[in-house]
């Protein structure tokens, strides 16, 4: 059996601590980018159940990410080419909005684009924005903060996907 090494490293262009927290960020979505390249459309739009397809889930990660960046990290309005990619309303009667017909690829590129403008407002943040609480009508937050929730939703997010596409495999046998 191969050696390896696990080991954390940080991002290279960010304040070293906050590298770090973004490589954990990144390392979750590169499991998750390998493990669905490839998916059939059959099984991202598919739902099993009362559960979320899929292609549900990946649109889901993606919104709850930009929101978190431009409500409670930026405090400001969603730049118009990261809002164009979210068509669809969140939540419908409280669940989230069936998402379908858009290929593994688009769902990539959704995930993608809203990684790469978080990433870009990150790279000149230093410690002390990084520590800094946002104070909003109900709650106080830091960015740190909000990286340390986007690592635990999308890992929560990634867990079912896995374990639904395990499923889907298994029941097309």
């Amino acid at each position: 059996m191969e050696r390896r090494a696990l080991l954390v490293s940080s991002l290279p262009e960010y304040e070293e601590e906050i590298g770090r927290w973004l490589w954990c960020l990144e390392d979750v979505r590169r499991t998750l980018i390998t493990e669905l390249t490839g998916i059939s459309q059959s099984l991202i739009d598919r739902k099993l159940g009362e559960r979320q397809s899929i292609g549900t889930l990946l649109y889901h990660i993606a919104l709850i990410e930009a929101d978190w960046l431009y409500v409670e990290v930026l405090g400001t309005d969603w730049d118009p080419e990261i809002s164009a990619l979210f068509p669809l309303e969140h939540r419908t009667d409280g669940n989230l909005t069936h998402f379908e017909g858009e290929s593994i690829e688009e769902h990539f590129y959704r995930l993608n684009k809203v990684r790469e403008v978080l990433l870009s407002h990150f790279r000149s943040m230093d410690l002390t924005d990084w520590r800094k609480p946002r104070v909003l009508e109900h709650y106080d937050v830091t960015p740190e903060w909000v990286v340390y929730h986007l690592i635990e939703h999308e890992s929560h997010h990634r867990g079912q996907i896995f374990q639904m596409l395990r499923e889907l495999l298994n029941d097309k046998c």
